[in-house]
């Protein structure tokens, strides 16, 4: 069976965050052969025609969708599976709906508000004047667009005393974030990554992992910017860590997790494998501050550790998305 290992392309002076779909396509594609697929990879681009035609040839019997941003823009993720269903393939991950309002963040918050899943007061740049602040602050000024953590770093975390103020913090930050921008309430306390694997009796949530921000100094933000994700040799990086053991006390607030994870879960319509990113703020309350549908699957990424910490080897991962293609 041929299955196509669709991925964004990439410019050889791409970013790191960019590049690392490359790192996704060469172990999904290894994985792929290890269950006896056929796999072949093929880069996505604007050139919507050119990529269809090639799908046509290659005449694939499921596309494994692995795009996570066209000509360096996460505003057009949505494009891969749009074209997906004009051709009527199947692909594996989320549908173009889900995949639209996950990488949406603002469209994201208001789904999760509605459906009484908490996340952070926000207030974006498009609100009335009149429109009083989301709350005191301080806020993460994030693009309402890319992920990855593309823009976040310490200046991002910003005071305002009125909305007038906010607003003008929004206009200046907007060009070097893709163009649109919110400010969202910043949550002091702990923060969790929460990876959702399909499986046939159901989405299964793997072990919660939390980020630890060890040695950083009193005052500096604990904030998963891109140099913590991305850059090595920063001290971001370096003092950033992943851990899977909790103590007995936090059984109850990891039960709880699970549960809003799963909530997500059905109030996007997920399929086949996604990551909820959590802060737990002093008192101890969760909230949800992304939702992402297709998460990372760099062999090193934080969705391989959960389910490698849940006993599920690599190719299983890889074999249950494609179980869940509907």
């Amino acid at each position: 069976m041929r299955v196509v290992v669709l991925h964004g392309k990439v410019a050889e002076d791409g970013g790191k965050d960019e590049l690392d779909v490359l790192v996704q396509r060469d172990a999904v594609s290894m994985a792929l052969g290890d269950l006896g697929y056929n796999a072949a990879a093929l880069p996505f681009s604007l050139d919507l025609q050119g990529v269809a035609r090639e799908l046509r040839d290659l005449r694939p019997a499921l596309v494994f969708n692995l795009v996570e941003s066209v000509e360096g823009r996460g505003r057009l993720i949505h494009l891969a599976p749009s074209l997906l269903d004009h051709l009527q393939l199947p692909y594996t991950g989320s549908r173009t709906e889900a995949i639209f309002l996950t990488s949406n963040k603002l469209l994201g918050k208001q789904l999760l508000r509605a459906a009484g899943i908490p996340t952070p007061p926000w207030s974006a740049l498009h609100d009335s004047p009149r429109q009083p602040l989301a709350h005191g602050g301080p806020y993460i000024v994030k693009s309402v667009w890319e992920h990855a953590s593309i823009g976040l770093d310490e200046e991002s975390l910003v005071w305002a005393t009125s909305a007038d103020e906010l607003r003008r913090v929004l206009g200046e930050r907007r060009d070097r974030l893709a163009g649109s921008c919110f400010a969202e309430t910043y949550i002091d306390g702990r923060e969790f990554n929460l990876a959702i694997l399909a499986d046939r009796e159901g989405p299964e949530v793997l072990p919660p992992a939390e980020m630890r921000f060890e040695g950083y100094p009193p005052g500096k933000p604990q904030l998963m910017d891109y140099r913590a994700k991305w850059d090595e040799d920063s001290f971001e990086y370096r003092h950033t860590e992943r851990s899977f053991v909790f103590p007995d006390e936090d059984r109850e607030l990891l039960e709880n997790l699970a549960r809003i994870a799963l909530e997500c879960w059905r109030a996007f319509e997920l399929q086949g494998y996604a990551r909820v990113d959590f802060r737990v703020d002093r008192d101890g309350r969760p909230w949800v501050l992304e939702v992402n549908a297709n998460p990372c699957l760099s062999p090193d990424a934080g969705f391989a550790a959960a389910a490698e910490r849940a006993a599920i080897v690599y190719s299983q991962v890889i074999a249950r998305i494609v179980a869940d293609v509907k």
